[in-house]
């Protein structure tokens, strides 16, 4: 995988997923010495996105329950991450509704997150 998006739907998806992270508290973007665009907190990733032959990849950190629910559905659109996927990561194609994505990735921020800031966004969401 590598950083350099240049599909139309990769652009568009890091776009989107960029404006969504960059509104959590303290989330700051990096690549990663593996050229992957990653979304983290204290330096933590809580996304990494590359891109394949045009075909743009988003994991997104979430724990084993919810993995598992995702990756046990029928003609799930959810694998478990390379390397990492025995932490709890899913990589996502580009056929999940945006709604599920936000809500996964808020789910990656709240378990990487210090609770200090998990309290400011709550503080901030009401």
């Amino acid at each position: 995988m590598t950083h350099q998006f240049v599909s139309i739907k990769g652009l568009e998806l890091v776009a989107k997923v960029r404006a969504f992270c960059m509104e959590l508290p303290e989330a700051e973007e990096k690549v990663d010495g593996f050229g992957h665009i990653t979304f983290r907190v204290k330096d933590k990733p809580f996304v990494m996105m590359g891109e394949t032959d045009g075909q743009p990849s988003t994991a997104i950190k979430t724990n084993l329950t919810t993995q598992e629910f995702l990756l046990q559905q029928e003609d799930t659109p959810y694998h478990k991450t390379a390397y990492i996927g025995q932490h709890g990561w899913v990589s996502i194609t580009d056929k999940v509704p945006w709604t599920e994505i936000e809500d996964l990735i808020m789910e990656g921020y709240a378990r990487t997150a210090p609770k200090k800031l998990l309290n400011q966004l709550q503080a901030t969401r009401k």
